[in-house]
């Protein structure tokens, strides 16, 4: 047990916990990595808001690096600061580099920490969920849907409830769910395309492996929460919803909640040590929607030939870009050796100096799909990528690489027709040529046919950040959820 539980338990036990009988805490559970602290780190904020404590429980390494990478708001604010953050101590665990030669993009790199984690946090976890239990009226554990055996002591604590989180879109879990269930696709209906990139080559094995080894533990949840809005997945929630009742007997029906969007839709100005970041110092001299933001998130590796021929579309396109080129994130993004950097052609950077800028850490993406120069994003479809640009109202150059971004893809190309795609799932064993890249981003940026895009999704951001107000839709699902987890 960590010094934090150990106090916890302590004044629990002394009747001096500050916890009211009355009261609900919540105790967030992420995945380890990037997308998933992210996603929950911002849900913690929007629970606060609501006067209810919050637990957010990780490794001391993946708090540390939530607390860090956060943007948008800051954690360590007076608003914020009831978010309770428990550091757990771990023993070492392996951080083998990203290959970026691998055939399969998926991060397997990544795995050693997930395991890692998950077997050596449920120890941890249950003790501070029972010491929460006997000085709250109840306790509501938030969890990914991969960290559910970490928060199986709930089914054993009266007063605790369960919440899996799934931090992908409602689209890509109503296919799982449709899948699992060996419907053909020609039955599904609500606007699903007819053609959808198969899972092969999405995820690994071993992977796979994970995801089963939690099915056992989801009998213990209450429900499902999505970072998504009815807004954009209306119809993928509804057939959710069907499905749990077709497949679920009446006593133990799930309820399903689409609380987001999780990032903050309202930006104040954020300023490092230095001052504003380069990139929004760069993207206030130019003109409105003239940028592309190119970006593939934290687990993606490309190889050195796929770096060049993206590096030669971008100059080719003539258009405006900020480019991030880092490396896939490690198991533990502190650990320092060997840091693989990317090499872009010979004097490419001095070649493009005015019209592009390139960046190699980690930049403000929230703030810079925000600012009102950035008119397109070249994205891997992360799902919370997804989210921050359709919330910021930037249409999207979608080029997905692993796990639910083929599928993603789909959805923002065909169903919600606010991007282009960079190159089809069927051809992702092939390098994306300097023209493939170039033609994607004109048709984005430079035609009439992306401008419809931009107008497009300007729309449904507007649409979205007013759903948040006093009697809007995502207001009241969020006001939903609270109802429930507090009476």
């Amino acid at each position: 047990m960590s010094n934090s539980q150990h106090q916890v338990a302590a004044r629990c036990l002394n009747g001096e916990n500050g916890l009211k009988r009355s009261q609900v805490v919540v105790v967030m559970v992420p995945l380890p990595a990037q997308g998933h602290l992210n996603q929950l780190l911002h849900l913690s904020r929007l629970i606060l808001s609501y006067n209810i404590p919050v637990h957010f429980v990780s490794t001391t390494t993946h708090n540390r690096q939530a607390k860090h990478r956060v943007h948008g708001w800051d954690p360590q604010s007076d608003a914020t600061s009831n978010i309770h953050f428990h550091d757990f101590e771990i023993p070492p665990f392996p951080c083998p580099p990203p290959n970026p030669n691998s055939k399969n993009k998926f991060p397997s790199h990544l795995l050693p920490s997930f395991f890692h984690a998950s077997s050596h946090l449920q120890g941890p976890v249950s003790a501070l969920l029972r010491s929460l239990s006997c000085g709250a009226r109840k306790v509501i554990a938030i969890h990914d849907s991969l960290m559910a055996s970490v928060v199986q002591e709930v089914a054993l604590i009266s007063n605790a409830e369960s919440y899996t989180f799934h931090s992908v879109s409602a689209f890509t879990i109503c296919l799982f769910y449709w899948e699992r269930m060996g419907r053909p696709i020609h039955q599904r209906g609500g606007g699903i395309p007819e053609e959808l990139p198969p899972l092969d080559g999405c995820f690994t094995d071993e992977f796979m492996d994970l995801v089963a080894s939690q099915y056992q533990y989801h009998r213990y949840n209450t429900g499902c929460l999505y970072n998504t809005s009815r807004l954009i997945e209306g119809t993928f929630m509804e057939l959710i919803e069907k499905q749990e009742q077709e497949s679920t007997m009446e006593a133990n029906l799930r309820k399903h909640w689409a609380l987001g969007p999780f990032n903050p839709v309202t930006l104040a100005e954020q300023k490092g040590s230095n001052g504003k970041h380069v990139c929004l110092d760069w993207l206030d001299k130019q003109e409105t929607n003239s940028v592309i933001y190119v970006s593939f998130g934290t687990t993606t590796a490309m190889n050195t030939e796929q770096i060049k021929q993206l590096a030669i579309g971008l100059k080719q396109s003539n258009q405006k870009f900020i480019w991030v080129l880092r490396d896939a994130d490690k198991g533990d993004v502190f650990n320092g050796g060997h840091e693989r950097r990317d090499e872009l052609p010979k004097g490419y950077e001095n070649s493009v100096d005015g019209m592009g800028l390139v960046v190699r850490d980690w930049v403000p993406q929230l703030e810079i799909l925000g600012h009102p120069a950035t008119g397109g994003f070249m994205s891997h479809c992360g799902w919370n990528s997804c989210m921050e640009s359709i919330t910021m109202g930037v249409p999207i150059a979608a080029w997905p690489m692993h796990s639910d971004q083929p599928r993603n893809a789909v959805l923002i190309t065909e169903c919600l027709k606010i991007g282009v795609l960079v190159k089809d799932w069927a051809r992702r064993d092939e390098i994306a040529t300097s023209k493939m890249v170039e033609t994607c981003v004109k048709r984005l940026m430079a035609s009439d046919e992306g401008d419809g895009m931009r107008k497009k999704a300007a729309e449904m951001g507007h649409s979205i950040r007013r759903s948040l107000g006093e009697g809007g839709v995502s207001r009241m699902e969020m006001d939903s959820f609270i109802s429930c987890i507090s009476t």
